[in-house]
C-alpha cells in the first residue's frame, strides 16, 4: 500500500471519529428534574410575565410619584412692533396724558411655579394603594405560570418517553419478526411450511416496520418539542430516563386537596388582589366627590428693554378647588368601578368551583391510573403466557398461523399498555399536585 493509499485512509477514519464525537455531544441524558429546571430558565411565558412585573412595579412608583410637587418653568421672548400706550390718569385740568415710552420692539418673559398637593380627595393614597394591589397580582400570575410551565415540561417528558419506549419495543418485536421470517423461509424451502403461511408472516412484518416508522415519526416531533420547550438545539438527541417516575408514597383525600387548593393556588390569590384593587378604585372614583387642596408658589421675571424690568417676584399661597360637575358625573364613574367589582368576585366564585371540579377530575384519573397498571400487569402476564401457549400449539400443528401473529400483536400491544400507564400515572400526579397549587412544592 503506497503513502497516498494509506493517507486517504487515515484521513477517513478522522473525519469519521469526529462524526462520532459530534453525534455523541448532541445526545443528552435528560433527567425529569433538569427538564423542569431548563423549562424554567428558558421559559418565554416567564419571561413575558416578568415583564408585566417591571411594567406594575413602574405602576405603582407613578401612582406613589402623584404625592410629589409639580414644578414648571416657563420662558417666553416676544418680538413686537412699536405700540403706542395711552394711559388714563386723574391729574388737574387734563382728562388724560398720552405717554409715549422709548422704542419697545422686544421682551423677555419667565415664569417658574410648583404645586403641592396637600388634599385630593384621598385619590392619591387609594391610588397608590389600587397599584400595590396589582403588582401583587402580577406577581402571583408569575407564580402561577411557573407552576403551568412544570406541568407542560413534564408533560413532554411523558410523552418524550413514551415515544421512546414505543419504539423500543417495536424494533424489539421487529426483530423477533424477521428471525420469524428467517426460519419460516427456510421451512417453506425444505416444504414444511405452506407459502400462504410465509406471506402471512412477512407481511406481519411490513405491518411492523409501518409502526415503527410512525413511532420514529412520533419520537422525533416529542423530541423537537422538548429541545424548544428547554431552549436546546433542535437536533439534541434526547433520552428519557425511567428512574424519574417515581410514583407517590401517600396520597391525601379530596377534601384536603380542596383545602390546600384555597391557601396555595396562585391563580385564586391573584385574582383576590384584584377585587381588593377593584375596591380601591371605588373610593378613588368617590374621591371626585371632595375638593382638593394644594400649596402653590411662584417666581415671575420680566424684562421689556428700556421700559419695565420686574425681578424677585414671588409669590405663595394655598389653592383650593372644587368641581360643581362632580355632583351629577361621580356616580357614574363610582357605579362603574363598583360593577367591576362585581365582575371580580364573581369570577372568584367561578374560580373557586372550576378549581373544585379540576381536583376532582385529576384525583379520579389519578385513581383510574392506578387501576390501570394493576389491570395491564396482568393483562401483560396474560399476553406473554397466551403467546407461549399458542407458540407451542402452533409448533405441533395445533394453530393456525393468524393465531399465532394475533397473539404477538396482543403481546406488544400489552407491553406498551403497561410502559405507557406508568409514565402517564406519574403525569397524573402531578396534575393534581398543580390543580391543588403543590407541583414542584
Amino acid at each position: 500500500m503506497n503513502r497516498t493509499n494509506l493517507s486517504k485512509i487515515l484521513l477517513l477514519f478522522c473525519l469519521l471519529g469526529s462524526c462520532m464525537v459530534a453525534s455523541a455531544q448532541e445526545s443528552k441524558q435528560l433527567s425529569l428534574q433538569e427538564a423542569i429546571d431548563l423549562s424554567i430558565k428558558n421559559s418565554k411565558q416567564l419571561k413575558l410575565g416578568q415583564a408585566k412585573i417591571t411594567e406594575a412595579v413602574a405602576a405603582t412608583k407613578e401612582a406613589s410619584e402623584r404625592r410629589l410637587p409639580d414644578v414648571g418653568v416657563n420662558g417666553t421672548y416676544l418680538r413686537v412692533n412699536h405700540p403706542k400706550l395711552d394711559i388714563k390718569t386723574a391729574t388737574a385740568g387734563n382728562d388724560s396724558n398720552a405717554i409715549s415710552p422709548a422704542n419697545i420692539n422686544e421682551a423677555y418673559l419667565l415664569m417658574a411655579n410648583v404645586s403641592m398637593p396637600i388634599f385630593a380627595g384621598f385619590k392619591v393614597k387609594y391610588g397608590v394603594e389600587s397599584a400595590q394591589f396589582l403588582e401583587k397580582a402580577a406577581q402571583l400570575d408569575v407564580d402561577n405560570d411557573r407552576q403551568g410551565v412544570i406541568l407542560n415540561a413534564i408533560a413532554a417528558y411523558v410523552n418524550l418517553y413514551k415515544a421512546g419506549a414505543a419504539v423500543k419495543l417495536v424494533e424489539e418485536n421487529l426483530q423477533q419478526s424477521r428471525q420469524r421470517d428467517t426460519d419460516f423461509v427456510n421451512l417453506e424451502r425444505n416444504g414444511t411450511l405452506a407459502r400462504n403461511d410465509l406471506l402471512k408472516a412477512q407481511q406481519e412484518t411490513s405491518n411492523l416496520e409501518l409502526t415503527l416508522l410512525d413511532a420514529q415519526n412520533n419520537h422525533q416531533l416529542a423530541m423537537v418539542n422538548m429541545d424548544l420547550m428547554l431552549g436546546l438545539p433542535e437536533k439534541t438527541q434526547l433520552i428519557a430516563d425511567s428512574a424519574s417516575f417515581v410514583p407517590p408514597a401517600t396520597v391525601k383525600t379530596i377534601e384536603e386537596y380542596e383545602q390546600l387548593a384555597a391557601t396555595n393556588r396562585y391563580d385564586l390569590k391573584a385574582l383576590d388582589y384584584r377585587q381588593k384593587a377593584a375596591q380601591s378604585d371605588v373610593k378613588i372614583a368617590k374621591g371626585d366627590n371632595y375638593p382638593s387642596l394644594a400649596f402653590t408658589g411662584g417666581y415671575v421675571l420680566a424684562d421689556i428693554p428700556r421700559f419695565l424690568v420686574i425681578t424677585n417676584a414671588l409669590n405663595a399661597g394655598l389653592g383650593l378647588k372644587y368641581s360643581l360637575s362632580s355632583l351629577w358625573k361621580t356616580n357614574s364613574k363610582v357605579a362603574q368601578a363598583k360593577a367591576r367589582e362585581t365582575q371580580l368576585a364573581a369570577s372568584m366564585a367561578m374560580l373557586d368551583d372550576a378549581i373544585r371540579l379540576s381536583i376532582n377530575q385529576a384525583y379520579l384519573n389519578y385513581l383510574s391510573g392506578v387501576k390501570k397498571i394493576e389491570v395491564y400487569n396482568k393483562a401483560l402476564d396474560q399476553a406473554t403466557e397466551n403467546y407461549r401457549i399458542n407458540k407451542n400449539k402452533y409448533a405441533n400443528n395445533l394453530l393456525t398461523l393468524t393465531d399465532l401473529l394475533d397473539a404477538d400483536v396482543s403481546q406488544l400491544q400489552a407491553r406498551l399498555n403497561v410502559a405507557f400507564a406508568k409514565a402517564e400515572l406519574v403525569l397524573a400526579y402531578q396534575t393534581l399536585l398543580q390543580k391543588a397549587g403543590l407541583i414542584n412544592q
